[in-house]
């Protein structure tokens, strides 16, 4: 999937010769690892990768399959953070980034190289393990995310790897198996919508620096508070799918999520700016609550509904 930064991370690879010629700042490197655990933005690749095993264990995939789903999914939002992290290098050193484990020092780019290639290449047999057509779908959207990274995101269809990773998701997850369903529309729409609506979030704490340095993805060409109220009715737009399309009766818990969601978009339109992580947290966590609400449902997830 695209990466989601926990750390910013929405930046373009392009930049100018004197920019790019600037080295990382010295200091020790006690080793990669530690390095390396940072680069590859482990609070939103550990989130994506368990709503991926949560959704595959709802869908009936059991736990050998749930476990696959989770270590080709792992493998890929790794493969992309890492790409995310070297590609936008001249970048953070140009806007100080001293948090970032390249710019420190931490981790060499060649290091980072190496690790995002590798899980690139685990992630391909780990994806089609699950039947070739289900591999298919997950190394698409895999495909998207790395063309995010290492172009889209300075244009304006920067929203689509997005919308196209999480709407691949639930294809990845249903095609698994038997008889290769294909999950209902309402799933899918529902996804695409809600990684849409990621991106939005995740790019406002950092839009003003973005800009600074070159990027202009279609939140930056709406603005903070543009990107704030498009991204707020992208999700809700995800919830009422997720509540409205499911068959059956709406329980508590599915008026409760649109409820909550609401709200959340309400505060989220009403603060855009700043370095707060919380809008693209509070997105991270209605994606939860979708899993959760798809669970306490039991709705059809493979086409059956």
């Amino acid at each position: 999937m695209p990466r989601a930064r926990a750390e910013a991370t929405d930046r373009t690879p392009p930049m100018p010769a004197a920019t790019a010629a600037v080295r990382p700042v010295p200091g020790p490197v006690p080793g990669p690892v530690p390095g390396l655990l940072r680069s590859c933005h482990p609070v939103p690749a550990a989130a994506v990768t368990l709503l991926a095993a949560a959704l595959a264990a709802a869908a009936g995939r059991g736990l050998p399959g749930a476990a696959l789903v989770a270590a080709a999914v792992g493998t890929g939002q790794l493969s992309v953070g890492w790409c995310n992290d070297r590609v936008d290098l001249a970048r953070d050193l140009a806007t100080g980034r001293r948090d970032k484990p390249l710019v420190s020092g931490a981790v060499r780019p060649a290091v980072v190289t190496a690790a995002a290639l590798t899980a690139l290449a685990l992630c391909v047999p780990l994806s089609l393990a699950g039947g070739l057509l289900a591999g298919s779908a997950h190394l698409c959207g895999v495909a998207a995310a790395w063309a995010y990274n290492l172009r889209l995101k300075s244009t304006a269809v920067s929203w689509l790897p997005y919308a196209l990773a999480f709407g691949l998701l639930p294809a990845f997850i249903t095609l698994g198996l038997p008889g290769a369903p294909w999950p209902p529309w309402w799933l899918t729409a529902a996804a695409a919508l809600l990684g849409a609506g990621a991106h939005f979030a995740n790019v406002l704490p950092d839009i003003d620096e973005d800009l600074a340095t070159g990027v202009s993805g279609l939140p930056h060409r709406i603005g903070a508070r543009g990107a704030a109220a498009v991204g707020g009715l992208l999700v809700l737009g995800s919830a009422v799918a997720l509540v409205a399309g499911a068959p059956g009766r709406v329980p508590p818990y599915g008026w409760g999520l649109l409820a909550a969601t609401a709200v959340a978009v309400l505060l989220g339109a009403a603060r855009p700016t700043g370095r707060s992580r919380i809008p693209f947290l509070a997105t991270m966590a209605v994606a939860g609550a979708d899993v959760v609400l798809l669970v306490v449902r039991g709705a059809g997830l493979a086409g059956r509904a």
